[in-house]
């Protein structure tokens, strides 16, 4: 036998009665956690783990191994507290969500409010998930329609969350911390630009092309082999198309759908400007009642969390450790605390399950504030 084989036979030993160990732990810590059920404790006691951890890490020798130990240990205790949370829920102690299940988003005599004007991407997407059997109307911003959703003068907001291309639309998320409307469902468009100018322009008369900051982005590659083409922001992509059709100027175009330059009368000066052929933007659909589809697959939550190493970690975790599927995470900036933020995160599931219910109860129990913002 050579000395590494009898090196790795000694680790397999060790490592055999680290894992008889770990699960004696394991345990004990059931116990612990039935103990605390009946008495009505928090799983979690943050001074003890502290006292714990600075305990055991002192006991071991060396920088090295003093930080093995507590990174070994900060894990063991987040798995603990993980096996403790599932025994909440197999007793039947759920979190309070406040949300009632329904059968299919409610439709009859719904009122629909979209920032744009007809043409608008947000108006297709509003057409394609309600169909035409709905009252609606537009407004300038996206503010003004969480307003009316919130104070009752519209049932649904529709509102464009991000791009394939461009990404996030950051704003979106700041609103949607700022009211407390909830996510029902969701619509993705496809973005098919096209440069719209007066039926007497040629590409040759432009000098300035205006739009929606993001539809500038989604097409910045083109626009960069114009570099004399001076570009506006527009509220929105429909918006900018009437807006030529009303200054009658041929040196001005806009970037917008092609819907947007049948309604206007507008002539189609170039096509294939987006850099991306699979540019898509997705839409969510915002009310003021907690509802979800019994047949919903997706949370979307956003949380805060204490501003110490390794907390994004613990919090991700949780939806890892329950067989979670974590679609997507984004983050922004906390007002008022500089360097620190606030993450958006959407994994597949659905409220009531237990393996949904066991990660939004650890999230919740370790994070600052967490919210639900839909299940959809």
């Amino acid at each position: 036998m050579t000395d590494l084989e009898r090196y790795r036979d000694e680790i397999d030993e060790i490592d055999s009665e680290i894992v008889r160990l770990f699960e004696k732990r394991m345990k004990v810590s059931e116990e612990v956690a039935e103990y605390k059920i009946k008495t009505g404790k928090q799983v979690l006691d943050p001074a003890r783990e502290s006292q714990k951890i600075h305990t055991l890490k002192n006991k071991a020798h060396g920088d090295f191994n003093s930080l093995g130990v507590q990174e070994l240990f900060r894990q063991i205790m987040a798995i603990s507290r993980k096996r403790q949370y599932q025994l909440l829920t197999e007793h039947g102690i759920y979190g309070e969500r406040n949300f009632t299940t329904v059968k299919h988003v409610p439709l009859e005599n719904a009122t629909v409010v979209f920032q744009g004007v007809e043409g608008a991407y947000s108006y297709a997407a509003m057409r394609q998930y309600f169909g035409k059997n709905i009252e609606s109307y537009h407004v300038k911003t996206w503010r003004t329609a969480m307003e009316d959703v919130t104070h009752g003068k519209a049932d649904y907001a529709v509102l464009p969350i991000e791009n394939s291309t461009a990404g996030i639309v950051a704003d979106i998320y700041d609103l949607l911390m700022e009211y407390k409307l909830y996510i029902v469902g969701e619509q993705i468009i496809r973005v098919d630009h096209v440069l719209l100018g007066m039926p007497d322009a040629e590409l040759d008369d432009i000098k300035q092309v205006c739009s929606h900051p993001q539809a500038l982005a989604q097409c910045g590659k083109y626009l960069e082999a114009h570099p004399g083409w001076k570009k506006k922001e527009m509220e929105n992509t429909a918006g900018s198309a009437k807006r030529v059709k009303e200054d009658n100027d041929k040196t001005q175009a806009a970037i917008a759908s092609r819907q947007a330059g049948e309604l206007y009368g507008l002539k189609i000066l170039a096509e294939n400007i987006c850099y991306n052929g699979q540019n898509a933007t997705r839409f969510v659909i915002v009310s003021k009642k907690p509802i979800y589809v019994k047949d919903a697959r997706k949370i979307s939550i956003f949380f805060e969390l204490p501003h110490e190493s390794g907390t994004l970690y613990n919090m991700l975790s949780h939806i890892i450790y329950n067989g979670l599927n974590m679609t997507k995470i984004e983050s922004r900036p906390i007002p008022g605390k500089s360097w620190e933020y606030r993450f958006f995160v959407d994994f597949t599931g659905k409220l009531g399950e237990s393996a949904v219910e066991n990660a939004l109860r650890g999230i919740e129990a370790e994070a600052n504030v967490l919210r639900v913002l839909g299940n959809y």
